[in-house]
């Protein structure tokens, strides 16, 4: 077995007093007795500096969180290693990315196969609301393929310093003391077809698991399990003239028939279009779910030609537990998707990026060891900026999924103009957007209005 070791782990188990204890001061003045005694407290890192070399981080994984996350450490100073198990993943998923995503991240447009600026909300009747129409000119929702931005991310990480490498990650073994090395294990490809791999070992500082919902990373830290969903997608070639009617609009399907607790959808690609659902509570279903997609947007298909079919789970809710010491979890494998939506390719390059910020910021740009506190630091953040966005969809879900009825009446607010400025402004830019009081009271008496009439429906179905 080959194994690769820092190049020095000097004082790192041994901390001297002069250099690694706190060096916390604590000065007492005196004042008159009228004035309560105040204490100044002057505080330093108590973590040891590195000599001879800088921090060096692993990430596992290398979708939009692990390229993100790998990215800004090679550029914060840090020893950076990305271990991918395959280059060339293609993950399951609709491939939306919101309009702050462009921005943020500073992807270029050749990467966006299409700019969705209208999209169909399709209930179980088949009735169709448009929304988009409170779109600004210069907004839209990208659609990407994720073979192509997750390459792109990868390569940009690599451009910045970090060592990508073709490898799958097997286990970890946990320091010995506070400030020893992780050992982390990987099987180590040469790219040839069927080829076993080398198995290698590695001594890092610390670790970020962005290894997806099936996380080995979580798994080696007791994480501890989550609700997910299975998703089912198959890209379809379609006729040209088909493909002029998705060119800028995506379509989402509710009803029992597409899924029981999610939504079916048509996102349009670069030259085809992907078609697909998910599940929480059904997955054994899912390939009837699927053809039951299929079969409510027949028509606007009609002539294609299956080209690739995915299938991958998706969680549900953040694991009980996504940080240990000095091995943080982040995208897909710490649980970040919303519920109702679905959507995780934003959060999971975002918390990615959060959690390396913390590092470079606690490590002083890899010139000092890290401890737990520093990467709490980013869980804090993160809780912080989105538990609001994802606890609405949350409730969305559990209003508006539950039935029939329910999602007709989802389906029938969708089409108020407010509803739609509120929801995209939301989604677009990732903050919960202000309401203006009186339109919110003017919506909450239509939701009440729209599942009074889903319930009488219901009920009414029920008798028949």
């Amino acid at each position: 077995m080959a194994s690769i070791t820092l190049k020095s782990f000097t004082g790192l188990r041994h901390s001297s007093p002069e250099n690694h204890h706190s060096t916390t001061t604590t000065t007492i003045t005196t004042l008159p007795k009228s004035h309560h005694r105040r204490v100044k407290i002057l505080a330093s890192k108590s973590s040891p500096k590195l000599t001879g070399r800088n921090l060096r981080v692993a990430v596992v994984g290398g979708g939009p969180a692990g390229g993100a996350a790998a990215e800004t450490l090679a550029k914060g100073g840090i020893e950076t290693i990305l271990i991918e198990r395959k280059m060339d993943n293609a993950k399951p998923c609709g491939g939306a990315i919101p309009l702050c995503m462009v921005g943020e991240f500073d992807l270029p447009l050749d990467i966006i196969d299409r700019r969705v600026t209208k999209m169909k909300m399709i209930s179980p009747s088949n009735v169709a609301v448009d929304i988009g129409q409170t779109l600004k000119p210069h907004e839209y929702i990208g659609m990407v393929r994720r073979e192509i931005l997750d390459a792109y991310l990868r390569d940009r990480a690599t451009a910045a310093g970090a060592n990508v490498i073709n490898g799958l990650f097997t286990k970890l073994d946990k320091p010995l003391d506070k400030y020893a090395p992780y050992v982390i294990h990987y099987n180590e490809y040469d790219g040839k077809p069927g080829s076993a791999g080398k198995k290698v070992t590695m001594e890092v500082d610390a670790v970020i698991g962005a290894d997806g919902a099936n996380s080995r990373v979580a798994k080696n830290i007791d994480a501890g399990d989550y609700e997910y969903a299975i998703a089912f997608q198959e890209r379809i070639k379609i006729p040209d003239d088909k493909m002029q009617y998705y060119e800028n609009l995506a379509e989402m399907y509710v009803g029992d028939d597409v899924s029981p607790d999610f939504y079916g959808w048509v996102f349009p690609k670069c030259d085809h279009v992907a078609v697909g659902t998910g599940t929480v509570t059904h997955k054994p279903d899912i390939k009837k779910f699927q053809l039951a997609t299929r079969l409510r947007a027949r028509d606007k298909i009609l002539g294609g030609k299956i080209i690739r079919v995915e299938a991958h789970p998706i969680p549900e809710h953040p694991r009980p537990r996504r940080l240990a010491e000095r091995v943080a979890l982040v995208g897909d494998a710490a649980g970040y998707v919303t519920k109702c939506s679905g959507e995780g390719i934003y959060f999971a390059a975002k918390s990615g990026r959060m959690c390396a910020e913390a590092i470079v910021e606690g490590s002083e740009n890899g010139t000092r060891m890290v401890e737990e506190a520093d990467l709490r630091k980013y869980l804090e953040k993160w809780d912080k900026t989105y538990w609001p966005t994802y606890k609405v969809l949350d409730i969305l879900q559990k209003v508006f999924y539950r039935s029939n009825p329910a999602r007709e009446a989802f389906v029938e607010m969708c089409a108020d103009e407010y509803v739609q400025k509120m929801t995209f402004d939301s989604y677009l830019y990732k903050k919960v957007a202000p309401g203006n009081p009186l339109e919110d009271l003017k919506l909450a008496v239509n939701t009440i209005g729209s599942l009074v009439r889903a319930n009488a429906l219901r009920n009414e179905m029920a008798k028949i």
